[in-house]
């Protein structure tokens, strides 16, 4: 295929440039910063340069993974949201149209499934952790990027069902480098809290770049579909009660020797866990599993 990646530059986008490559795919990368994986420096708000590109560059599969994303909400105003977010999605979907593109995926996150209310129960007294899987409505995302990552979804089944595009939409977890944002922040390091955070909530960059090669060939197959993409969790709906009051006993129910691998490196686990993703759909349709989760963490310690 030939296949333009939109956020070539970005944490994702220089990991999945080169993954799709090693499968023999020709590769346009599409991104405002310079890097080795860009091709084109330029933005998907730039509607007759997206136009251009596909058409001179045969482009026949499409991976949007530029956004403005979380920690833009600090350093950009909410129109710089809708540019990229939105307009530029509608950009891509219509000169795909034009051009005749045969599958599109669209990474989204997870991030447009959190409410205010579902972020505020811990401290509200939630006695339960929330269980998330694809079922869950009505969204009601808490911030800009998860209004426009929601709205760009929208835009992608709209333009499948119009027009047949295949479209996969892939709601990541957390896979950024960058520290927590503080909704679980714990005393040690960062490094301690995203490994405590792949056992609900997050998954390896390079899984993230393995979800999207699988979405590509399976986007003709299954026409559009909604996935969550994130480690796979020890957990069941069973445990969301205890998750909330206890979840170091649970994990360790699990996990017998987490305490003591723990304890040498001076880690804690959280106190409470206030929600689950389960990326099992993704495993039954899309046939993709991360293959690192929390329980390669612990080996790797």
């Amino acid at each position: 295929m030939n296949i333009l990646v939109t956020g070539s530059s970005g944490w994702l986008g220089q990991t999945l440039v080169p993954r799709l490559q090693r499968d023999g795919h020709k590769v346009v990368g599409l991104d405002p910063d310079r890097r080795a994986t860009t091709e084109v420096v330029g933005s998907v708000v730039d509607r007759p340069l997206v136009r251009a590109i596909i058409r001179d560059h045969g482009i026949t599969a499409i991976v949007y993974a530029a956004a403005r994303h979380k920690p833009h909400i600090e350093t950009h105003d909410n129109s710089e949201f809708v540019a990229v977010n939105v307009q530029g999605t509608l950009n891509l979907l219509e000169e795909a149209i034009a051009a005749k593109v045969d599958r599109f995926v669209f990474t989204s996150t997870t991030s447009l499934m959190i409410s205010q209310r579902i972020r505020d129960g811990r401290s509200g007294g939630a006695k339960e952790a929330i269980w998330i899987d694809e079922t869950m409505a009505p969204l009601q995302p808490r911030n800009i990027y998860g209004v426009t990552k929601l709205a760009a979804e929208e835009l992608c089944r709209l333009f499948h069902q119009l027009h047949k595009l295949p479209v996969i939409v892939l709601r990541t977890a957390r896979f950024f480098p960058e520290e927590d944002d503080m909704a679980h922040a714990i005393a040690q390091s960062g490094e301690n809290t995203k490994a405590n955070e792949f056992l609900f909530r997050r998954l390896t960059v390079e899984d993230a770049a393995e979800s999207h090669a699988a979405a590509l060939a399976k986007a003709p197959e299954l026409g559009f579909d909604t996935f969550i993409i994130s480690s796979t969790t020890p957990f069941s709906p069973a445990d969301c009660r205890a998750l909330i009051a206890d979840a170091p006993s649970i994990v360790a129910r699990y996990f017998p020797d987490y305490r003591e691998k723990y304890a040498r490196r001076g880690w804690t686990m959280f106190d409470s866990i206030d929600r689950v993703y389960d990326a099992g759909k993704a495993a039954k349709r899309l046939g993709f599993v991360c293959k690192t989760g929390f329980r390669e963490v612990l080996a790797a310690l």
